[in-house]
């Protein structure tokens, strides 16, 4: 007896739906399993990591906070992932926003106007856009892997932000600690209420009914999705692969750049060598658990922030590392690619004993 896996003749609706289901219910027991192979108490251990950060108000603000530039991001990436365009280089986009947004507060340390906190934001998204530029220019001038490209980019953003906060833009007045000048005023996000939250969560719902209604309503999106699911099509009915590539990066970066520039003057209030605990490689797994659907996208930015402050939390009543949060993000990702496959294929178990040749 044995388990082989049998291609569908069709994609399965129920598993599409299933699948990301039963990816966080695995990662689950797994959780639970290398707790207690760490000598935890493993309900326990998964009540701090994933129900106390839903708990009390002042975690529900924390993880709106935290779970805003994951769904800017991701939704960005779902749109790109869509047209079959893989920027993984989301880090360096979010990097390269905070930078270019942070210019006005740095070199125009006493400008205090509405019109400040609106080109820093603005600065932001066109950061992250032109970074982005560089690998859709690659790809679609010598046919260079996205892939590679806007990764290894992420690199030269975070050397560049960190000489930069070292260097030039290091606060005169910070006691040489490596961070710029704190920004007060109209340099940072209005806040919603009297906890952390800011405006930038607006900005992530409004960017999810945007493409939405962009996906589901606009020949944009039509486009989008024939271009992602067989680029021979889309050729034969007029639509350019190029600029579906274009789009998708600028879009993308766009977005991730707008939510460092929303990090860095939101909760963060300075620019320091690091401004984000993964954000732009975490929105990978946002995007794909959202099944590359906008409003997927949502929650499963909601559910990745319960991860990073169910992470917090175990380090404090569990003693455990902070590499969890990782831990938990890596295998859900893992489980999700896993059970896409019983989208196209399904398990069939095979008895018997083969036959054997007559001699």
């Amino acid at each position: 007896m044995k388990l082989i896996l049998e291609k569908r003749s069709e994609q399965s609706r129920a598993m599409a739906l299933l699948s990301p289901l039963l990816a966080i219910a695995i990662t689950v027991v797994i959780g639970g399993i290398i707790f207690a192979s760490l000598g935890l108490d493993p309900f326990k251990a998964l009540h701090v990591y994933f129900v106390e950060p839903v708990t009390s108000l002042w975690s529900i603000e924390e993880l709106i906070v935290k779970a805003a530039p994951l769904v800017l991001i991701g939704a960005g990436l779902a749109i790109c992932y869509s047209a079959n365009v893989w920027n993984i280089g989301a880090e360096g986009q979010l990097t390269i926003g905070a930078l270019f947004g942070s210019a006005i507060p740095v070199y125009f340390t006493t400008w205090q106007s509405p019109l400040t906190l609106v080109l820093m934001l603005v600065l932001g998204g066109v950061g992250g856009a032109l970074f982005a530029a560089i690998p859709a220019a690659l790809k679609n001038r010598f046919g260079a892997n996205e892939i590679l490209t806007s990764l290894m980019l992420v690199y030269v953003a975070q050397l560049l932000l960190d000489w930069l906060v070292r260097g030039p833009w290091r606060d005169p007045k910070g006691y040489n600690f490596p961070q710029s000048v704190p920004f007060e005023g109209w340099q940072l996000l209005p806040l919603l209420g009297e906890g952390r939250v800011h405006i930038g969560a607006i900005f992530a719902v409004i960017a999810v009914i945007a493409l939405a209604i962009m996906m589901g309503r606009s020949l944009r999106g039509f486009e989008i999705r024939v271009i992602g699911n067989s680029p021979r099509a889309g050729a034969f009915a007029g639509f350019d692969q190029k600029r579906v590539v274009w789009f998708s990066f600028l879009l993308s970066g766009a977005l991730a750049g707008l939510a460092g520039i929303c990090e860095v003057a939101g909760p963060s209030g300075e620019l320091q060598p690091n401004i984000s605990p993964g954000y732009g490689f975490t929105a990978i797994i946002v995007a794909f658990l959202g099944r590359l659907n906008p409003i997927g996208v949502l929650f499963a930015g909601i559910l990745l922030a319960i991860s990073y402050l169910g992470g917090e939390a175990a380090q404090v009543e569990l003693g455990i590392s902070d590499k969890t949060a990782q831990v938990f993000q890596g295998m859900l990702l893992f489980f999700i690619l896993a059970c896409d496959t019983l989208i196209l294929y399904r398990v069939k178990i095979v008895s018997g004993r083969p036959a054997t040749a007559k001699v």
